[in-house]
């Protein structure tokens, strides 16, 4: 699934890793930078997404699409569809030019809009991916979880990095008794839980 990815994928995810890797050396402002997940973080929630029970796969968070072109990769493998949520009207763009150009809208619907507003009409969910303003994860842990369909997956981004904006909903997911839960230190930390 990663020895092969097609090219324009991977000529745009290498794109989105310098915008990125400028965005944070270059004094652009918090709100605007990318601030998308590093390559083996992709490849980690492919990995997940992948194996995966039936149902359907939430990404909330889009930024520019980095992350969802992982996923996508991992939908096309297992012939499934992700919707993915941006609230930011700038990301959107870029989001929309990402999924245009690399050819993924077969497998990739994409939502600009709070997903506070559309997250409670998903049910039978495989797979979520949280990876926005931390303000949101809380809720949308609270909102997913009821929804997950056994052993579905639940991935947070930033479990470590952002363990003190988050710590609240953590110490909740690794206390629920309707998950099993983890915190795996790659990167900048993930929240993994597995619907029982």
């Amino acid at each position: 699934m990663f020895q092969n990815i097609p090219k324009p994928i991977l000529n745009r995810m290498r794109l989105l890793e310098e915008i990125d890797r400028q965005d944070r050396i270059d004094g652009t402002p918090h709100i605007q930078r990318l601030r998308q997940i590093p390559p083996e973080t992709g490849k980690f929630i492919a990995l997940l997404a992948a194996t995966a029970p039936p149902g359907q796969y939430v990404e909330i968070g889009t930024s520019a699409g980095y992350s969802t072109l992982w996923l996508a990769l991992a939908c096309r493998l297992t012939q499934r569809r992700i919707t993915t949520f941006e609230i930011l009207d700038a990301k959107a763009e870029l989001a929309r030019d990402t999924f245009r150009l690399t050819g993924v809208s077969d497998v990739v619907d994409f939502v600009c809009g709070d997903v506070r507003d559309h997250l409670s009409g998903y049910k039978d969910i495989a797979f979520c991916f949280i990876d926005g303003l931390s303000e949101v994860y809380s809720e949308c842990y609270e909102t997913v979880v009821p929804n997950l369909v056994p052993g579905g997956i639940l991935v947070a981004d930033n479990a470590v990095s952002h363990e003190h904006e988050l710590r609240s909903m953590l110490e909740n997911a690794l206390n629920d008794p309707r998950v099993d839960a983890l915190i795996v230190p790659i990167c900048k930390g993930e929240l993994v839980c597995r619907k029982i």
